[in-house]
């Protein structure tokens, strides 16, 4: 059975750099910026979960502690993601701003 596989050569990685640009830089920023809203609202929709899940543990509402546990170790996980994507963009900010023309 074949499968599609990608060309991972490096002539396929040069003829794709000699392509040009087809979307324009604002467009591409754009883009940037829907997926850091998109993962900035997932995070707080998982922030938001786990402190639900927390409130219903510690009400008696309900008496699953491994999944409480379970949202809040991811929504944990999930915040110091984003943490490090922030750190990340602005020393990437600084870096371009730091360069001279």
């Amino acid at each position: 059975m074949m499968r599609n596989v990608a060309d991972i050569t490096m002539n396929a990685h040069l003829k794709g750099l000699s392509q040009p640009q087809t979307a324009p830089v604002q467009k591409m920023g754009d883009k940037f910026g829907e997926m850091l809203k998109t993962s900035m609202a997932e995070v707080n929709q998982a922030q938001i979960s786990a402190d639900r899940a927390a409130e219903q543990i510690a009400a008696g509402e309900t008496k699953n502690l491994h999944g409480a546990m379970i949202k809040l170790e991811e929504a944990d996980i999930s915040l110091r993601l984003m943490v490090q994507v922030r750190n990340k963009a602005v020393e990437a900010y600084q870096e371009i701003m730091r360069m001279q023309v």
